[in-house]
């Protein structure tokens, strides 16, 4: 992850673990791995049994799994924390929330966000917009003028400039912060008489993820039919992507998986930007199965944030030799 996140910036782009050139990387090493074990789930498990994936780049890893027919929901907590961000600043119960979450994984928009079926999102903006924006890591104006609240992962798109030029100045990794706050949590855990979670997993990230994965898989077990946000194939939800591209999306889920709900057309500039990242997520699939440099660097160009500035190809060959251990598919002599 520390190369992820260090290793772009020096060619012209940011470097980030789920996104980019970074999250390609990342994509790179993972995809072949859960897939591999997806296939031991076919063979060691029950036959209905359910792949619920938290693994980064959730949006690539859940189209490579459901592009194979495997029984798969990508799963993220950027939609669940949201939600009991719009509750609390309501005050409102969490359950009585409904966002009308749209896009891909990292690359979403709240465009209501409904109590008891009365969309609340224009009051929210206009009064707590300041707390919204600060929350996401965007302007106010641009929340006031969009209407949506934006994922916090827009920002690297939104304020690609200003995000470069800070990593560029040499500011704290996100992967240095996190392997420190593991160190220490692992030095807590050492005490045997520890009997309580240590405050400093709050500072790990993935906030609300153990409440929103015991949820689906209730959900999925008794097939009580309630509505949560998933990674899941479009089948017509978002009119503007095909019926096998994975969205993100709110699903009603039951035994049968999760059946996403439909949606009016994103507006003009979400719908270009999702298009050119979903383009990415398949060539990136295709690219980590096959080895094939040459449909890697065809990934690498598709991604918004690798631009025209960029030198492609210097770049592949840095990621892809910085990561040579874990990539026997393009090194197939070292394999």
């Amino acid at each position: 992850r520390l190369v992820d996140e260090t290793l772009p910036p020096k060619f012209g782009t940011i470097g980030q673990e789920t996104t980019g050139a970074g999250g390609f990387a990342k994509a790179l090493r993972t995809v072949p791995l859960v897939l591999e074990l997806a296939e031991l789930v076919k063979t060691r498990a029950a036959r209905d049994a359910w792949i619920v994936d938290f693994t980064n780049p959730v949006g690539v890893v859940s189209q490579a799994l459901l592009d194979r027919q495997h029984r798969a929901i990508g799963l993220c907590n950027v939609a669940i924390t949201l939600q009991r961000m719009v509750a609390r600043r309501l005050g409102v119960d969490p359950d009585r929330v409904a966002l009308e979450h749209v896009g891909l994984n990292h690359l979403s928009w709240e465009r209501a966000a409904r109590v008891d079926g009365v969309d609340r999102l224009p009051e929210l903006i206009a009064r707590d917009g300041e707390v919204l924006a600060d929350e996401v890591g965007l302007p106010l104006a641009q929340l006031k003028a969009s209407g949506v609240i934006p994922s916090y992962y827009l920002r690297y798109f939104d304020r690609f400039n200003e995000v470069l030029r800070h990593q560029l100045e040499g500011g704290e990794t996100r992967a240095s912060e996190v392997m420190e706050i593991e160190r220490r949590l692992l030095e807590l855990y050492r005490d045997p008489d520890l009997d309580v979670k240590p405050s400093l997993l709050d500072d790990r990230g993935g906030a609300y993820y153990s409440e929103a994965a015991a949820r689906l898989i209730a959900s999925l077990h008794d097939g009580r039919g309630d509505t949560q946000v998933v990674d899941v194939r479009n089948d017509g939800a978002i009119p503007d992507l095909g019926p096998t591209d994975v969205v993100e999306v709110a699903g009603r889920i039951d035994r049968d998986g999760a059946h996403p709900i439909a949606v009016s057309r994103l507006a003009a500039d979400q719908r270009e930007l999702v298009i050119q990242v979903k383009r990415y997520e398949r060539l990136t699939i295709e690219a980590a199965m096959s080895g094939d440099r040459a449909i890697a660097r065809e990934a690498l160009e598709a991604h918004p944030l690798v631009d025209s500035r960029v030198d492609v190809d210097a770049l592949l060959d840095a990621l892809l030799e910085a990561n040579r251990r874990h990539l026997p598919r393009f090194f197939p002599a070292a394999a």
